[in-house]
């Protein structure tokens, strides 16, 4: 779990949050000025009310009453619309900004090797990437700009109070420091507390996203109430993290309301006798009792501004932990990939996960343009690790990698992985239709150009049996249909991109023989006239491969084609011996 600071409050972390309402500055300060008249329009109604009371009520004059009315109604109008639009604009603002903090957390997201993502939970990210950034809007719509206005309020209410009598303000005011130090105390308790509320809830989001896309894992091995057991007891700390925020209100506000109270009857009680004796006018004391309601509101309601503020504060931190992360793979290229023709040259090639343990061994290879080149091997001697460091998914240690006779690192990123396509094992598809997965939503591919990939493969037939064909929704994940059918879209899909190296990783390993078969084919139709590299797990597939490479703990120990491996003898024919038993 990330850590966040235990600074009260972070004025480095808060001037770069405001830094995001740059290109609403208009509407942002619009809004600051509608604060601070909203704030100098409060303590006006006291004012009127008691210059009502003591010149048109004690002092009968019925024309006096009804200007005086009107009056209070006109300001109370101005005083509405500039609430209104006050927090029309700052709820504006706030959500403009977290757009934009969204977006860029997004395309920071996209931008990591996927190294991070082995070591990051994706339930973190989508808790950073919507809730954490949701308490960020409130920043600003319910939290910097209204504990401003609240603050201007108390100023000028203080500065009207002690113009019109000193005294009674004294007495008025005489429980605000106890309030201060109350309020002090419950900043500190509150601040911890929202710490542990952003934890749990990351926790709870990685839990439920790891375990719902994992459901048929828990089902099949009849984990439901041990996994049960493990949400209940994040669930229970989710609640308690909470519970501890709702305790600490629970102690303010009382506390707030005793110490109003308070000041209130001491007000009464001095104010009453002095008006007895003329010393103060009855509409000052009626004033001074709207202005106590005037001063504690925003003092209990400031205590509610400073959690929202925290909580943004919480988030933002989180939320800047990711955009500052620096695990996106360098893109210091500057030759685009549009020309070339798929020579590629491995040599003396290291690399690692982790630290030094190594994966790949001082492995040498050379690939002509155009060749069907097959890795086998056994689970983690390296298949797949070879190929990701082609696209350049992850970043090997030593040695180097060439195509066309050019470093893999001169390459523009985005060129060069737009020139390697790739179908994995596991194929992933988005909730969406058919065309839609097979193009991504890029425009240069034509529906005409997916119908006749599609019949290049061999999958037109069953597309055109779903209901909609091409515009059937696949649901999450492909789910509704079987694996080899989102295999077969996944070849249309490197089909039409038209690589110039083309990466089949297991393609065929999860399947059934009538899907394999349709699969092969469409195999060797993609395959034709590119450089193919296939990770094989069922070497039948790969006999007619222009070179077989053997590779063993992450080095390569063989290679040569199907029928001079079998007849060296070596660890390829115990492999193709012990799959041809398996098999028969």
């Amino acid at each position: 779990m990330s850590k966040v600071s235990g600074k009260a409050f972070d004025y480095g972390l808060f001037i770069r949050v405001v830094s995001y309402s740059k290109p609403y500055k208009a509407s942002f300060f619009f809004t600051a000025f509608l604060t601070f008249l909203s704030a100098a329009l409060g303590p006006v109604r006291p004012l009127l009310i008691q210059y009502t009371l003591d010149n048109s009520v004690l002092s009968p004059n019925a024309s006096l009453l009804l200007s005086m009315t009107m009056l209070m109604l006109g300001f109370l109008l101005i005083e509405v619309v500039t609430q209104y639009y006050q927090s029309y604009l700052a709820n504006w603002v706030g959500q403009s900004i977290i757009k934009d903090i969204r977006a860029e957390v997004f395309k920071k997201i996209t931008s990591f090797k996927l190294k991070y993502f082995d070591k990051t939970p994706i339930g973190t990210l989508v808790t950073r990437s919507v809730s954490d950034i949701e308490t960020i809007a409130n920043i600003f719509s319910e939290g910097i700009l209204i504990i401003i206005g609240d603050l201007l309020k108390l100023i000028f209410v203080l500065a009207i109070m002690f113009y019109t009598d000193w005294r009674l303000s004294l007495f008025s005011v005489s429980t605000i420091p106890i309030l201060l130090i109350a309020t002090r105390i419950f900043q500190r308790s509150i601040k911890s507390a929202f710490k542990d509320v952003r934890t749990e809830v990351s926790r709870l989001n990685t839990f439920v996203q790891e375990h719902i896309t994992g459901m048929n894992i828990v089902q099949i091995f009849n984990r439901e109430k041990r996994e049960m057991q493990k949400f209940e007891e994040i669930n229970h700390s989710h609640m308690n993290a909470h519970i501890r925020t709702v305790y600490a209100n629970a102690i303010f506000f009382p506390v707030v309301e005793i110490l109003s109270a308070c000041s209130l009857a001491l007000l009464v009680w001095w104010g009453g006798k002095e008006a007895l004796a003329d010393n103060v006018s009855y509409g000052s004391l009626v004033a001074f009792i709207l202005y106590i309601y005037m001063l504690y509101r925003p003092i209990r309601q400031l205590a509610d501004r400073f959690n929202i503020l925290q909580m943004g504060m919480v988030g933002s931190e989180r939320v800047f932990k990711v955009i500052d992360t620096e695990e996106s793979i360098p893109n210091q290229g500057s030759i685009p990939a549009d020309n070339i023709k798929g020579d590629i040259k491995i040599e003396n090639l290291w690399f690692a996960y982790n630290d030094e343990n190594w994966v790949l061994k001082d492995c040498n290879l050379e690939i002509k343009r155009g060749q069907n080149i097959a890795f086998v091997g056994a689970t983690g001697a390296g298949k797949s690790t070879v190929v990701n460091l082609l696209s350049r998914f992850y970043e090997f240690q030593k040695g180097s990698i060439y195509i066309d006779g050019v470093n893999l690192h001169d390459y523009e990123l985005e060129s060069l992985r737009s020139h390697v396509g790739v179908v994995l094992q596991d194929v992933f598809l988005f909730s969406d239709s058919v065309l839609n997965n097979i193009t991504l939503g890029n425009p240069d591919i034509s529906r005409e150009q997916v119908i006749e990939a599609a019949k290049s493969v061999g999958a037109h037939d069953f597309i055109m049996r779903l209901p909609g064909n091409y515009d059937f929704d696949v649901k999450e994940r492909g789910g509704v249909l079987s694996v080899g059918q989102r295999q077969l879209l996944a070849f249309i899909r490197a089909f039409v991109y038209n690589p110039e190296i083309l990466i089949l990783d297991e393609a065929t390993s999860s399947v059934d023989t009538e899907s394999e078969q349709m699969i092969q084919a469409a195999s060797e139709k993609i395959t034709q006239g590119r450089t193919s590299l296939i990770i094989a797990h069922r070497l039948a597939t790969i006999q007619n491969a222009d070179q077989i490479i053997v590779l063993e703990k992450g080095k390569i120990i063989e290679s040569g084609t199907h029928s001079s491996l079998l007849e060296k003898g070596g660890h390829y024919k115990t492999l193709f011996d012990m799959q041809f038993a398996e098999e028969n």
